[in-house]
């Protein structure tokens, strides 16, 4: 872990009481969350050996004024995960001491479920499957993937499941007042999923009931992909849109919204990828204003720094006073990857 206090950055530390958790020598932070200064989460993995068998445990780590506390495996987890596979995919803190995290975990053989937990007034509750995803689930393959508290209260989650036809299918879940609502799959996204692979990458919570989704669905063309985003107004989501103007990018066949971020309700960025005529991955931006989805484009000059053909924005991060930035990565000539980052503004 780092800190950053003041504008400065701190040395970076290992996790504390997360060495004695990893018996099985392989761990990971993957998702870091701030409800405050000085108090934040954060989530991943670590390995254990169970009868010689390395099997992956989900962790959760709290800052409290400025201290990190002791890494625990995620309460009641080790009870869902029946097949020794579990990991803390995304976290997320509306505010100081009271966060979310989601992630995934194996039952019954080799199958994937995903899970939610809630930290209130610093305690973390107990893991517990998503409600209503097992019913959705019937394939037996799902991934909860991102999550998003408002800071006002209430979250959102989402992330893939497979349906009785063995397609993959998006969808979201959210929280009020401390419970988590049945997942649902995300309305209109059946309908441009054609080629049966959809999923949410990404979900952002403005305020309460006022969230945005993004990810990807394959088309009617066999193999190929494009990126889509939902909004949720007034605790309702919307139909599943292709992102405007991405199709025009993606002459190729890939492209996904990888991040979604909202500063305020109907003001929101995603960002992601896409492939051109060459089969070159690039990066894209699309903004939201007033509740209308503008048109995607290549992200501005990362096209010249991409000589490698392999880029993407992977992040993006907008404030509530407007305005955003995004950050990923890009190929040179010689084929190393490098980091690039831009900024919005006006």
């Amino acid at each position: 872990m780092a800190s950053e206090r003041n504008g400065r950055w701190g040395q970076a530390m290992k996790v504390p009481g997360l060495a004695a958790l990893n018996q099985g020598g392989n761990a990971s932070v993957i998702s870091v969350s701030c409800g405050g200064a000085g108090n934040c989460a954060a989530g991943g993995y670590y390995g254990f050996y169970t009868n010689n068998d390395n099997s992956g445990r989900g962790f959760v780590v709290s800052e409290r004024n400025g201290a990190w506390g002791t890494a625990i495996e995620v309460p009641g987890l080790a009870a869902l995960n029946q097949g020794g596979g579990a990991a803390v995919e995304s976290v997320s803190c509306g505010a100081a001491g009271n966060c979310a995290a989601v992630g995934t975990y194996v039952y019954g053989g080799n199958y994937l479920q995903g899970f939610v937990v809630s930290e209130q007034n610093g305690v973390w509750g107990q893991a517990i499957e998503v409600p209503g995803l097992g019913a959705l689930n019937k394939g037996g393959n799902a991934d909860n993937s991102s999550v998003s508290c408002a800071p006002a209260g209430g979250c959102a989650a989402g992330g893939y499941y497979t349906d009785g036809t063995g397609h993959y299918q998006g969808f979201v879940a959210v929280e009020r007042n401390g419970a988590w609502g049945k997942a649902i799959e995300v309305p209109g996204l059946g309908a441009l999923n054609k080629g049966g692979m959809a999923g949410i990458s990404s979900v952002s919570c403005a305020s309460p009931r006022n969230c945005a989704a993004g990810g990807y669905y394959t088309t009617d063309r066999p193999g190929v992909t494009q990126g889509f985003v939902a909004i949720e107004r007034d605790g309702r989501w919307g139909t599943a849109i292709s992102v405007p103007g991405l199709a025009a990018l993606n002459t190729g066949r890939y492209a996904d919204v990888l991040s979604v971020s909202c500063g305020s309700p109907g003001n929101c960025a995603a960002g992601g990828y896409y492939t051109d005529r060459s089969g070159h991955r690039q990066g894209f931006v699309a903004v939201e204003r007033n509740g209308r989805w503008g048109t995607a484009i290549q992200v501005p000059g990362l096209r010249a720094l991409n000589k490698g053909g392999h880029a993407q924005v992977t992040s993006v991060s907008c404030p509530p006073a407007g305005d955003c930035a995004a950050g990923g990565y890009y190929s040179e000539s010689r084929g190393h990857f490098q980091a690039f980052v831009v900024s919005q503004a006006g």
